[in-house]
């Protein structure tokens, strides 16, 4: 059983279920990949205690097929969804409703990072005020589950694993919102919660809209930054606070010994070292935002001498193919000249 954790009264763990559009991508509508069908929550009090449940359908309006990957975990067709649904935007207000019935300060906890976004999108779509808080913190449970019991928070197990590894009682099938929500609740609960209660996940639906409103958090373990939105990947790319490499610990700017580089312009690496806390590996992610725009989350946490010899392995695999595209331009820019292969009588027809 966890303990309780500081300010902290209530823990709402919701789960969604959605469709997407059956004809695959080339239907699918802007904005809108996967349309809510199902919200399902439990709200668990300091004690991480069941005290209320919200569960209801949605009804379809944008996706009037299920697709077939739907139809094979979920045990309601379109018809009954059809008949049992409500309207989303008195589906998300009664949710909302449901929520603030809470005492005290409550936290949003989901399986997976996904479900907050989707929610957020289908608001919008649908014209819904948006009532999270920005910047929008919560709990992974997921993640928090992975660094627990695989050591590196990186893996992804199903909620499905988890239940079986922690031997939770299966009492209904699993893919329906409400008992996913249960089941996600009733893992936290078995969790060391305290040892992983200080890495809080941050939804990314809405960046900072300006230089004053970006992140920066401190974990025991790393750091994390989070940029506001660029018009161009070159602009976001050229900023300072975006280029700086700091330790996580001591907020010393790192003298690099590895600038920031990349194989794919989406990926960052770079590596430095505090006079105090040693190695420190940078990595810096480019993402775009739902308006199009092009921000970064940076994390910064300490490397060992392997390391950093792998960072050493990888730049010098990027440099290498770097100077095989060169060469290649250049061999096509000089069959391409007057006398070249391409331009020679004596070239193949």
């Amino acid at each position: 059983m966890p303990q309780k954790t500081q300010n902290i009264k209530n823990y709402i763990v919701f789960d969604l279920e959605w469709n997407q559009c059956a004809e695959g991508k080339t239907g699918e509508i802007p904005g809108l990949p996967f349309e809510v069908i199902e919200i399902g929550a439990v709200k668990l009090n300091e004690d991480f205690e069941v005290i209320s449940e919200f569960s209801r359908f949605v009804r379809p309006k944008v996706y009037q097929r299920l697709h077939f990957k739907v139809l094979e975990i979920l045990d309601i067709g379109m018809e009954e969804l059809t008949r049992r649904g409500e309207p989303f935007d008195q589906v998300i207000r009664a949710f909302f409703s449901w929520c603030r019935e809470a005492d005290g300060e409550t936290i949003f906890c989901t399986w997976g990072n996904m479900d907050l976004t989707e929610l957020q999108r289908n608001m919008a779509y649908y014209g819904v005020e948006n009532p999270f808080p920005n910047p929008l913190f919560y709990y992974d449970v997921q993640k928090l589950y992975s660094r627990l019991y695989r050591d590196n928070g990186k893996d992804k197990p199903t909620l499905e694993h988890a239940v079986q590894e922690q031997s939770l009682e299966v009492q209904r099938p699993f893919h329906r919102a409400i008992e996913d929500a249960k089941y996600t609740g009733a893992v936290l609960r078995q969790m060391d919660f305290p040892s992983v209660a200080p890495y809080l996940s941050l939804d990314y639906y809405r960046i900072p809209d300006c230089k004053e409103h970006e992140i920066s958090l401190t974990f025991p373990d790393y750091s994390k930054y989070v940029s506001r939105g660029f018009a161009s990947r070159e602009e976001l790319i050229r900023d300072k606070e975006v280029n700086d490499l700091c330790c996580f610990s001591c907020r010393r700017m790192l003298r690099k010994k590895i600038g920031w580089f990349t194989g794919n312009q989406r990926n960052y690496l770079a590596l430095g070292i505090c006079p105090e806390h040693g190695l420190m590996r940078g990595k810096l992610r480019v993402r775009k935002s739902e308006e199009g725009r092009y921000y970064c989350v940076k994390t910064v946490r300490m490397t060992d001498e392997a390391g950093a010899e792998e960072l050493i392995r990888q730049k010098e695999a990027y440099a290498g193919k770097q100077r095989e595209k060169l060469c290649l331009k250049r061999r096509r820019e000089k069959l391409r000249r007057p006398g070249g292969a391409i331009f020679s009588k004596e070239a193949p027809s």
